[in-house]
């Protein structure tokens, strides 16, 4: 008995292995570029008043590079930051009105966003998320980080962001960035221009 235990749990632990070994070498020779700058672009903001224009930058690819790009866009400044912050999602969705790439496919949907007293912010979408989206750790790590810059260069009381996908935690988007945990923002990520 206690021999068919050990064998079960040897066999368990070499599975381990093997799907670790697979998880961090699929994706292969992808890497993402890193700008020197560690802060987001200028941008002239204004103030905010429900019912008025409100200027936002959203992040989106460029076919020259790997980094995110920002893009200036107007939305309605509301009565909360979370109707301000799914007005950006949703026109990140909408996807760029220059030559700039969207991350997120257009089949999405923002299901709901919620934000906590502490920052966080629970952003849930639908499956087409996942279903859509770009393959490779590149695209998923843009898409991920479109997402989560967006929000908090923008919104200066959202700290970390945690995707959702149908109102459940999901593993990953397309199978190679963690999605357990919330997110800070990356602003290396971003160009300087």
């Amino acid at each position: 008995m206690d021999q068919k235990k050990i064998l079960i749990a040897g066999f368990l632990a070499l599975l381990l292995v093997i799907l670790v070994v697979i998880f961090f070498t699929s994706g292969g020779n992808e890497k993402i570029k890193q700008s020197r700058e560690l802060t987001p672009p200028e941008l002239k903001t204004q103030p905010e008043v429900p019912g008025e224009k409100k200027k936002i930058a959203l992040f989106f690819l460029s076919e020259d590079d790997d980094l995110l790009h920002p893009e200036e866009k107007d939305i309605q400044a509301k009565a909360s930051t979370e109707e301000e912050a799914s007005e950006a999602i949703e026109e990140l969705i909408k996807g760029s009105q220059s030559a700039l790439v969207s991350p997120l496919p257009p089949e999405t949907k923002l299901r709901q966003i919620f934000l906590t007293k502490e920052g966080m912010a629970y952003v849930d979408f639908s499956k087409e998320i996942q279903d859509k989206s770009l393959s490779g750790s590149e695209a998923e790590m843009a898409a991920v980080y479109s997402i989560v810059n967006s929000l908090t260069y923008n919104f200066k009381s959202i700290k970390k962001v945690l995707i959702l996908v149908d109102g459940e935690e999901a593993e990953t988007l397309a199978g190679h960035i963690n999605l357990s945990k919330p997110f800070a923002p990356d602003y290396s990520l971003i160009a300087q221009e």
